[in-house]
This record gives structure tokens, C-alpha cells and sequence, in this order.
């Protein structure tokens, strides 16, 4: 088998009519059209699993790269726990419009549909001034409140709303009622699922000139009532300092942003590692082999990996994760 390296792969683009031009004009993505509102970066979900983009294994897929490396590319522990399946998903989005208010069920409840639960971590990298997003109710309700406020049209009523700007951070838990708000550009972590309930819609209708669906009795199911007054996470932005940005059992995300040399250990990690570049261009060096990331791209470290050195052209913003 060939020997494993840092790994780059094909943008998967995803039109939405929400979706606008900003992944090709900020981050010079190959879209198909004008209303491009996500590209897929790194996934392992049916029907979209992405594929090597250079090198030696370039052509080969996600999948059958673990199913060849297993632990290699993994880790030991996180192949025993997943099997073949890539755990996370990385995307990129251009809210040019808002999203639908929607929720996703946790990994329990996803289990009926032979999938796992979406919990999800957003960083912004472009909000437009004025730029807002949902993130939880404002106050506790109940089921059957939350029912009268929907079916009256005041859903937005109960919803926490708040302003955002770049490099604001949301941790967003499976069952939190949320949406992203026209104007913005974000950079996503999330567990390998593509299951959405959509609660609200703002009465749009699709391409086809039909609304979309709604999935309000499985939202019922999965919707946790309790209030979120301050979803942002505080973090350290500080140059030079790695903050912590989220851990919880399905994936660790940690800030880079620093603009001198630094070597990161990974020797007490059973676990790939993801590089999402946000901001400046590092140049990543193994013991033999060096890639150079800019803005924009998005590398998979394989488990064999335990050290590597990051070295900035200029300052520059890296999102790192992986599984403890």
C-alpha cells in the first residue's frame, strides 16, 4: 500500500436556495452556480463521500481508504468504535439567505434511521453587518406553547436571536432549535449526518416553486425547550495561544492562530486530525513530506502522525479537531 500523507479532497459543492457566489469569491471554491450554499470538505455520508484530491492515492475515496488503513488513518480507537465510517463532517456555508429554523436529533434518536445524531460546531468567517442567527429558545416552553407559537406564525418570538460577527464561535448541541441568518460565511464541524427537521421555513418555496417540507412531529421528538440566553463561545483569541473551542464525546475543536513555528505533539492521541484553514497560508511539514495550506482548504492528518510543524507565511487561523 502506499505510504499515508496529509490528505486534501475534492470539494463536494451542494446548490441551495439559500446559497449565493461568497465560497467562490472568498475562498475560490469550484461551484456549479450561483446559489452555491455549501461545500461538502471532508465526508463519509452515502452518496457524497469525498475522494483524494493529489498525491499517490489521489482518486481514492474516504471510505476505502479506512477500510485499507483502519487504524492508520483513524486510530486504533476510533476505528474500533466506527468501523469504515469517517466520523465528522467539514463543510463550508454561504448563508446568502437565512436558513430554515431546524433542529437535529442526538445520536440516540437517530439510531431509528440507521444514522448518527448531528451535533454541530460553527466558526464565522464572514457576518455582514447586522448579521444574526437562532441559537435555542429565549425563555423555557412548553411543547404545547411552542405549538400555539408556530401555528400562529410567531415562532420568532421565542427564539434567542443574537448579532454575530467573524470569528464569533456557536457550539451547537443535537435537539437545539437554531438557524443561520442571511450574510454569513461559516466553517463547520459536525458528526457525519445529514438529517434536519425543519421547523420553519419563512414560507419559501424551492426551485421547483413548492414549499419545502416541513418535519414538525420528528422535531417534537427531538426539540430540548430548555432557554440558551448566550450561545456564543467565549474563547481566547489571543495570537500565539490555542484556545479550546468545544469538547464533548464526538469531536474536540481547538483555535490556531499564531504567525511564528510551532510543532504540535500528537503523541497521546489515538486520532486523525483535521486542519481547516481560515485565515493566512502554513506550511505543514512531516518528517518528509511538506504541503503548503491556504485559506480555504481543509487537510486530514492520518493517526500515524504524532508530530507535525506549522509554520505561517503570516499570521494565520487554523481550526483544528479530532476525537479524544
Amino acid at each position: 500500500m502506499e505510504q499515508l500523507y496529509p490528505l486534501k479532497f475534492k470539494t463536494i459543492p451542494k446548490d441551495k436556495i439559500w446559497g449565493g457566489t461568497r465560497l467562490h469569491d472568498m475562498l475560490g471554491k469550484e461551484t456549479s452556480s450561483d446559489s452555491c450554499g455549501e461545500t461538502w470538505e471532508l465526508s463519509c455520508v452515502k452518496g457524497d463521500v469525498s475522494e483524494v484530491a493529489d498525491g499517490p492515492l489521489k482518486g481514492q475515496s474516504l471510505k476505502k481508504l479506512i477500510q485499507d488503513y483502519k487504524g492508520k488513518i483513524l486510530g486504533d480507537k476510533v476505528f474500533a468504535k466506527y468501523g469504515d465510517e469517517f466520523p465528522l463532517l467539514v463543510k463550508f456555508i454561504d448563508a446568502n439567505r437565512d436558513l430554515s429554523v431546524q433542529v437535529h436529533p442526538n445520536e440516540e434518536q437517530a439510531k431509528k434511521y440507521n444514522s448518527h445524531g448531528k451535533t454541530e460546531l460553527w466558526y464565522i468567517l464572514h457576518a455582514e453587518e447586522g448579521a444574526h442567527l437562532i441559537s435555542g429558545f429565549n425563555k423555557k416552553v412548553t411543547k404545547e406553547e411552542f405549538c400555539n407559537h408556530l401555528e400562529q406564525g410567531k415562532i420568532e418570538d421565542i427564539l434567542n436571536s443574537e448579532q454575530v460577527e467573524a470569528g464569533d464561535v456557536y457550539f451547537m448541541p443535537a435537539g437545539r432549535i437554531h438557524n443561520v441568518g442571511g450574510g454569513m460565511v461559516i466553517a463547520e464541524i459536525q458528526q457525519s449526518s445529514d438529517i434536519t427537521y425543519r421547523i420553519y421555513d419563512f414560507n419559501r418555496k424551492d426551485l421547483n416553486g413548492e414549499k419545502r417540507e416541513l418535519h414538525i412531529e420528528e422535531a417534537l421528538e427531538v426539540l430540548n425547550f430548555e432557554p440558551t440566553l448566550n450561545g456564543k463561545t467565549n474563547y481566547n483569541s489571543e495570537l500565539n495561544q490555542l484556545a479550546n473551542l468545544a469538547r464533548c464525546e464526538h469531536f474536540t475543536a481547538n483555535n490556531l492562530k499564531f504567525d511564528t513555528s510551532i510543532i504540535r505533539d500528537y503523541s497521546n492521541l489515538d486520532s486523525f486530525i483535521i486542519y481547516v484553514c481560515l485565515g493566512g497560508e502554513v506550511v505543514l511539514s512531516t518528517e518528509n513530506l511538506k504541503v503548503t495550506m491556504k485559506r480555504g482548504d481543509v487537510y486530514l492528518l492520518p493517526a500515524v502522525f504524532k508530530s507535525v510543524s506549522l509554520s505561517p507565511s503570516t499570521e494565520s487561523l487554523i481550526l483544528e479537531s479530532y476525537i479524544e
